[in-house]
C-alpha cells in the first residue's frame, strides 16, 4: 500500500517558496534601480515615472525601451557602484577593467 502524501507539508513547501520568489524579486528590482542609477531620484519621481511607464500602451516607445534595456545589461554601462564623476556615462580606460575589452559594443 503507498503512503498518502501529505497535502499540508506540500502546500507549505510551495508557501516558503512563493515568499523566497517574492523577496528575491523584490530584491533584484532594488539592485536595478540602484544600477541605472534612478536611486537618485525621489521615491515619488520614481513612482511617477514606473506609472507613465506602465500605463504607456505605444508598442514603439515600449520597444525602444527593451533594445536600451538590453543594452544596458550587455553593455558596460551596468556598474556595480554608484560612478558619478560629473562626466556621464565616460570613464577612462584605465578604469575600464576586464568587462569594457569583453563588451565589443558600448563605447558610451
Amino acid at each position: 500500500m503507498r503512503k498518502p502524501r501529505d497535502f499540508d507539508a506540500e502546500l507549505k513547501a510551495l508557501e516558503d517558496k512563493g515568499r523566497e520568489l517574492k523577496t528575491r524579486k523584490v530584491q533584484q528590482l532594488g539592485e536595478l534601480v540602484i544600477a541605472t542609477g534612478a536611486d537618485a531620484l525621489s521615491a515619488e519621481e520614481l513612482a511617477g515615472a514606473l506609472i507613465v511607464l506602465a500605463e504607456t500602451k505605444d508598442a514603439g516607445k515600449k520597444e525602444a525601451w527593451a533594445k536600451r534595456g538590453a543594452a544596458f545589461f550587455r553593455g558596460k554601462s551596468r556598474r556595480s557602484a554608484p560612478a558619478f564623476d560629473g562626466d556621464t556615462g565616460r570613464t577612462p580606460p584605465q578604469s575600464g577593467g576586464a568587462q569594457s575589452s569583453s563588451s565589443g559594443t558600448g563605447t558610451a
